[in-house]
């Protein structure tokens, strides 16, 4: 208290009883991955592309580190850390040297030594990697009805189907089948035998195919799964005392999205396989679930088709989480390195697209509906029957509408718990946990009172109150939108005892309008009846 001696004015500054809750930041990423330099295992945070290009090198081919970062600021994202594994301090990516040859990987799949060609049709056949057994092509026919030209390619590995592609032999189409072979097969590649003039789709028949001479296997690091140039789960995972992988990003608060584009290369190069891919994504998904305050972008692999992507999620990875969304298929992009467009995963574009939504609408809004930037088109073409098998299972679609562009056609997780089921209600969860959490530090070790209690309810009222006028919380009323209680009951004598203050909120937030029907009927003019 202070001590009034003398006669006179005093003025005494004092604490108002508000104590404003902030809300927090959703729109910083973490990418995991691989880059010519950098630091290593050290989060570096970088706020546009050209700071990503002085701390870890531009677009290097064969990796996707850079080209998911260059397509999340493209997207609107603003901020994000990098975390570099699998290399040496400052130097190249691979773990021997830093020579071009070595970052790019010379042991993909391109690179082999060819079979001898095989014919098929007006077309040649020519296997370009080995497989686990011996390499077959079958050649049928497509589902449903289309134009005579349509065929379905299947590559089988020792009788088992790996490649499927439903393509045409009509040049110049989206699905000619030499572009679609040459984009998405790592076993085959596929040449015209014969003029453009003369190309006709093959008959039905199955090609056996001559393997190319096996490629002299990379040096293994001990233990971890690594290959020369590609990095184990174990360096992906890290350690959380030594700072390193995933592990390194749980000392940085502000992450609210996690994406590991550079995982598939390692899968596409043979230098992983799918166990590897389910062990890291395990991984990504545990930090994420650890957290609490952050949401793993997962990624699909590479050149499946609807059908068997639905297997791969229910099946091989098999992941329930609400802290996780699936996103399929890639897109294709221009590579400023080689001049030409590739396809890369989808994981850094769509990052982008949710930092750009919680800009422009908030996170509590869907982030679907919203246009890919810097996608010139798609792996595959995902059809509304095909979406019809993949949206019930948590895969989001990513498709091209014409006139509307490539767009985002879905906002679920990868959680079979109908409330945690769309991506904006678990985002928002996390925003809101770590807005209170954070705008009510105040509170500990005060005196546990009444008057404390009514300060919390004051305050945290006052916060929610605004989220609904911002149309975040469904309801016409605020006492429809949320309730906060912080009394006698929710703190009993033996709970302040123990110190302990407790205040229980609840909230109502809106669902997204996933399914829009319009029921349209006749009726006769003037009897305001409906037809039957």
């Amino acid at each position: 208290m202070p001590s009034y001696l003398s006669p006179g004015v005093y003025v005494e500054e004092v604490a108002s009883g508000s104590r404003p809750i902030e809300g927090v930041g959703t729109s910083v990423a973490a990418f995991v991955g691989l880059a010519p330099s950098g630091p290593l295992n050290e989060p570096t945070l970088v706020t546009n592309w050209t700071q990503f290009v002085a701390a870890f090198g531009a677009f290097t081919d064969g990796y996707y580190l850079a080209h998911s970062v260059y397509g999340f600021f493209n997207n609107g994202g603003s901020a994000a850390y990098v975390v570099r594994v699998g290399g040496t301090p400052g130097g190249a990516a691979g773990e021997a040297s830093g020579s071009p040859a070595e970052v790019t990987g010379s042991a993909a799949p391109a690179a082999l030594p060819a079979g001898a060609p095989q014919q098929l049709g007006t077309f040649t056949v020519t296997a370009v990697a080995t497989g686990s057994g011996p390499l077959s092509v079958e050649v049928s026919d497509p589902e449903g009805e289309g134009p005579a030209e349509r065929f379905k390619l299947v590559v089988k590995d020792g009788g088992k189907a790996v490649e499927s592609f439903d393509v045409t032999a009509k040049k110049g189409g989206r699905n000619y089948v030499v572009t679609q072979v040459k984009e998405r097969s790592k076993l085959i590649a596929v040449q015209e035998a014969t003029p453009a003039a003369q190309l006709a789709r093959p008959e039905n028949q199955t090609v056996a195919l001559v393997a190319p001479p096996a490629a002299p296997a990379a040096p293994a690091v001990a233990d971890t799964g690594a290959t020369e140039n590609h990095p184990g789960p174990a360096q992906y995972l890290g350690d959380s005392a030594d700072r390193t992988g995933f592990g390194g990003l749980e000392a940085v608060d502000e992450i609210s999205m996690v994406a590991v584009p550079d995982l598939m290369a390692a899968y596409q190069r043979g230098a992983i396989d799918l166990e590897a891919v389910k062990a890291v994504q395990l991984g990504l998904i545990a930090h994420c679930e650890l957290m609490g305050d952050r949401v793993a972008v997962i990624d699909p692999p590479p050149g499946m088709n609807a059908r068997d992507i639905r297997v791969w999620r229910q099946e091989t990875a098999g992941y329930d989480s609400k802290y996780a969304a699936l996103y399929y298929p890639w897109v294709k992009v221009f590579d400023p390195a080689s001049g030409q467009t590739r396809t890369v995963p989808p994981s850094g574009h769509i990052a982008g697209i949710w930092a750009r939504n919680d800009f422009e609408r908030g996170v509590h809004k869907a982030p679907a509906n919203e246009v890919v930037r810097g996608a010139v088109d798609l792996e595959l073409q995902i059809t509304r029957g095909e979406q019809d098998l993949l949206n019930p299972v948590g895969v989001n679609c990513i498709r091209a509408f014409p006139g509307r562009g490539i767009r985002v056609w879905g906002a679920r997780t990868m959680s079979s718990d109908p409330a945690w089921r769309y991506l904006n209600v678990r985002r928002y969860f996390n925003y809101l946990e770590e807005s209170i959490l954070i705008g009510t530090q105040w509170v500990v070790f005060e005196p546990n009172d009444h008057q404390l209690w009514a300060r919390i309810r004051r305050n945290v009222s006052a916060f929610l109150v605004n989220e609904w006028r911002s149309g975040a919380l469904f309801g016409a009323r605020p006492e429809e939108a949320y309730y906060v209680k912080c009394d006698e009951e929710t703190n009993p004598p033996e709970s302040v005892d123990l110190g302990r203050v407790i205040c229980e909120i609840g909230i109502a937030p809106v669902k997204p309008a996933e399914f829009v029907i319009f029921r349209l009927a006749q009726f006769s003019s003037g009897s305001g009846e409906l037809e039957e």
